[in-house]
Protein backbone atom coordinates (compact mmCIF):
# COMPACT_ATOMS: atom_id res chain seq x y z
CA UNK A 1 0.00 0.00 0.00
CA UNK A 2 1.50 3.34 -0.95
CA UNK A 3 1.19 5.54 2.10
CA UNK A 4 1.00 9.26 1.50
CA UNK A 5 3.91 10.27 3.77
CA UNK A 6 7.23 9.48 2.13
CA UNK A 7 8.75 6.45 3.82
CA UNK A 8 12.27 7.59 2.91
CA UNK A 9 12.03 10.85 4.86
CA UNK A 10 13.83 10.55 8.22
CA UNK A 11 11.36 10.69 11.10
CA UNK A 12 11.77 13.56 13.50
CA UNK A 13 10.37 13.66 17.05
CA UNK A 14 7.02 15.06 15.90
CA UNK A 15 6.74 12.35 13.21
CA UNK A 16 7.39 9.59 15.74
CA UNK A 17 4.80 11.10 18.07
CA UNK A 18 2.33 11.25 15.18
CA UNK A 19 2.81 7.52 14.62
CA UNK A 20 1.63 6.72 18.15
CA UNK A 21 -0.68 9.57 19.18
CA UNK A 22 -4.19 9.55 17.70
CA UNK A 23 -5.02 12.40 15.37
CA UNK A 24 -6.88 15.20 17.15
CA UNK A 25 -9.44 15.09 14.33
CA UNK A 26 -10.07 11.37 14.77
CA UNK A 27 -10.22 11.68 18.55
CA UNK A 28 -12.69 14.57 18.30
CA UNK A 29 -15.14 12.68 16.09
CA UNK A 30 -14.67 9.16 17.48
CA UNK A 31 -17.94 9.53 19.45
CA UNK A 32 -19.84 9.59 16.14
CA UNK A 33 -19.30 5.83 15.87
CA UNK A 34 -22.14 3.97 17.55
CA UNK A 35 -21.23 2.45 20.90
CA UNK A 36 -19.67 -0.99 20.52
CA UNK A 37 -19.88 -0.92 16.72
CA UNK A 38 -17.07 -2.46 14.64
CA UNK A 39 -14.44 -0.06 13.31
CA UNK A 40 -12.11 -0.40 10.34
CA UNK A 41 -8.73 1.31 10.69
CA UNK A 42 -7.64 1.45 7.05
CA UNK A 43 -3.90 1.70 6.35
CA UNK A 44 -3.47 1.42 10.11
CA UNK A 45 0.30 1.88 10.26
CA UNK A 46 1.42 1.58 13.88
CA UNK A 47 -2.19 1.26 15.04
CA UNK A 48 -2.70 4.58 16.81
CA UNK A 49 -6.38 4.71 15.85
CA UNK A 50 -6.94 0.99 16.34
CA UNK A 51 -5.69 1.56 19.88
CA UNK A 52 -8.00 4.55 20.37
CA UNK A 53 -11.15 2.73 19.27
CA UNK A 54 -10.22 -0.46 21.11
CA UNK A 55 -9.93 1.61 24.30
CA UNK A 56 -13.40 3.01 23.58
CA UNK A 57 -14.84 -0.52 23.52
CA UNK A 58 -15.04 -1.13 19.78
CA UNK A 59 -13.96 -4.29 17.99
CA UNK A 60 -11.38 -3.12 15.47
CA UNK A 61 -10.18 -4.47 12.14
CA UNK A 62 -6.69 -3.05 11.54
CA UNK A 63 -5.73 -3.36 7.89
CA UNK A 64 -2.41 -2.56 6.22
CA UNK A 65 0.04 -4.05 3.76
CA UNK A 66 2.61 -4.38 6.58
CA UNK A 67 1.44 -5.27 10.08
CA UNK A 68 4.87 -5.43 11.71
CA UNK A 69 4.53 -1.92 13.15
CA UNK A 70 1.50 -2.95 15.21
CA UNK A 71 3.66 -4.75 17.77
CA UNK A 72 1.71 -5.98 20.81
CA UNK A 73 -1.59 -4.69 19.38
CA UNK A 74 -1.67 -7.77 17.16
CA UNK A 75 -2.24 -9.94 20.23
CA UNK A 76 -5.01 -7.90 21.87
CA UNK A 77 -8.45 -9.52 21.98
CA UNK A 78 -10.84 -7.33 20.04
CA UNK A 79 -8.29 -6.28 17.43
CA UNK A 80 -8.32 -8.25 14.19
CA UNK A 81 -5.32 -7.70 11.94
CA UNK A 82 -5.62 -7.99 8.17
CA UNK A 83 -2.63 -7.90 5.82
CA UNK A 84 -3.71 -6.70 2.38
CA UNK A 85 -2.25 -4.82 -0.56
CA UNK A 86 -5.27 -2.74 -1.51
CA UNK A 87 -3.61 -1.22 -4.54
CA UNK A 88 -2.83 -4.51 -6.28
CA UNK A 89 -5.50 -6.89 -5.02
CA UNK A 90 -9.30 -6.93 -4.76
CA UNK A 91 -11.04 -5.34 -1.79
CA UNK A 92 -10.81 -8.02 0.93
CA UNK A 93 -13.86 -7.05 3.01
CA UNK A 94 -16.66 -7.48 0.47
CA UNK A 95 -19.37 -8.69 2.84
CA UNK A 96 -18.33 -6.78 5.96
CA UNK A 97 -20.01 -3.68 7.33
CA UNK A 98 -18.62 -1.26 9.88
CA UNK A 99 -20.04 1.34 12.22
CA UNK A 100 -16.97 3.46 11.62
CA UNK A 101 -14.12 3.71 9.13
CA UNK A 102 -11.00 5.72 9.88
CA UNK A 103 -8.43 6.72 7.26
CA UNK A 104 -5.45 8.91 8.13
CA UNK A 105 -2.54 9.92 5.90
CA UNK A 106 -3.49 7.55 3.10
CA UNK A 107 -5.10 8.09 -0.29
CA UNK A 108 -5.99 5.54 -2.95
CA UNK A 109 -9.00 6.88 -4.84
CA UNK A 110 -10.21 3.53 -6.27
CA UNK A 111 -11.12 2.56 -2.68
CA UNK A 112 -13.72 5.31 -2.28
CA UNK A 113 -16.70 3.19 -3.49
CA UNK A 114 -15.63 0.33 -1.21
CA UNK A 115 -15.48 2.63 1.81
CA UNK A 116 -18.99 3.89 1.12
CA UNK A 117 -20.31 0.34 0.70
CA UNK A 118 -18.53 -0.97 3.79
CA UNK A 119 -20.23 1.52 6.12
CA UNK A 120 -23.56 0.60 7.64
CA UNK A 121 -26.34 3.23 7.41
CA UNK A 122 -25.53 5.85 10.02
CA UNK A 123 -21.90 4.70 10.07
CA UNK A 124 -19.18 7.31 10.52
CA UNK A 125 -16.44 8.08 8.02
CA UNK A 126 -13.53 9.92 9.63
CA UNK A 127 -10.97 10.78 6.98
CA UNK A 128 -7.88 12.98 7.14
CA UNK A 129 -5.00 13.17 4.69
CA UNK A 130 -2.77 15.50 2.71
CA UNK A 131 -4.13 17.97 0.19
CA UNK A 132 -2.97 20.01 -2.78
CA UNK A 133 -0.56 22.66 -1.61
CA UNK A 134 1.33 20.23 0.62
CA UNK A 135 4.18 20.26 -1.88
CA UNK A 136 5.35 23.57 -0.40
CA UNK A 137 5.89 21.82 2.94
CA UNK A 138 7.64 18.74 1.54
CA UNK A 139 6.40 15.22 0.90
CA UNK A 140 4.01 13.97 -0.22
CA UNK A 141 4.12 16.24 -3.26
CA UNK A 142 2.79 13.86 -5.92
CA UNK A 143 -0.77 14.96 -6.81
CA UNK A 144 -1.82 11.30 -6.88
CA UNK A 145 -1.56 11.40 -3.08
CA UNK A 146 -2.99 14.89 -2.51
CA UNK A 147 -6.69 15.63 -2.29
CA UNK A 148 -8.07 18.36 -4.55
CA UNK A 149 -10.06 21.16 -2.88
CA UNK A 150 -13.48 19.82 -1.91
CA UNK A 151 -12.69 16.25 -2.97
CA UNK A 152 -13.93 14.66 0.25
CA UNK A 153 -17.09 16.76 0.04
CA UNK A 154 -17.66 15.35 -3.44
CA UNK A 155 -17.21 11.85 -2.05
CA UNK A 156 -19.87 12.67 0.55
CA UNK A 157 -22.37 14.22 -1.85
CA UNK A 158 -25.59 12.20 -1.92
CA UNK A 159 -24.16 9.59 0.44
CA UNK A 160 -23.34 11.27 3.74
CA UNK A 161 -24.49 13.90 6.20
CA UNK A 162 -21.37 15.99 6.73
CA UNK A 163 -20.68 16.74 10.38
CA UNK A 164 -17.43 18.65 9.82
CA UNK A 165 -15.05 19.43 6.97
CA UNK A 166 -11.77 21.30 6.86
CA UNK A 167 -9.18 22.10 4.19
CA UNK A 168 -6.11 24.14 5.02
CA UNK A 169 -2.66 24.41 6.49
CA UNK A 170 -1.82 22.96 9.90
CA UNK A 171 1.25 23.37 12.08
CA UNK A 172 1.04 20.15 14.11
CA UNK A 173 2.23 17.44 14.26
CA UNK A 174 4.23 19.06 11.42
CA UNK A 175 3.47 21.79 8.88
CA UNK A 176 1.23 20.37 6.15
CA UNK A 177 -1.78 21.05 3.98
CA UNK A 178 -4.59 18.70 4.94
CA UNK A 179 -8.20 17.94 4.14
CA UNK A 180 -10.47 16.13 6.55
CA UNK A 181 -14.06 15.14 6.95
CA UNK A 182 -16.33 13.55 9.52
CA UNK A 183 -19.60 12.33 8.05
CA UNK A 184 -22.46 9.90 8.67
CA UNK A 185 -23.71 7.58 5.94
CA UNK A 186 -27.23 8.35 4.84
CA UNK A 187 -29.89 5.67 4.36
CA UNK A 188 -30.12 4.42 0.78
CA UNK A 189 -33.30 6.41 0.11
CA UNK A 190 -31.95 9.70 1.46
CA UNK A 191 -31.28 12.76 -0.68
CA UNK A 192 -28.07 14.69 -1.16
CA UNK A 193 -25.46 15.20 1.51
CA UNK A 194 -26.37 17.66 4.25
CA UNK A 195 -24.33 19.51 6.82
CA UNK A 196 -25.22 18.72 10.41
CA UNK A 197 -23.99 20.12 13.69
CA UNK A 198 -21.17 18.28 15.45
CA UNK A 199 -22.25 16.22 18.45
Amino acid sequence: MTRAPCATTPAGPSDRHAETAPSDWVRRFAPLVRAGGPVLDLACGAGRHARLFHARGHPVAALDIDLTRLGALKDLPGIETIAADLERNPWPLAERRFAGIVVANYLWRPLFPHLVEALEPGGALIYETFARGNERFGKPSNPDYLLAPGELLELARGRFAVVAYEHGAVAMPRPAMVQRIAALKLPADAGSATLVSPT
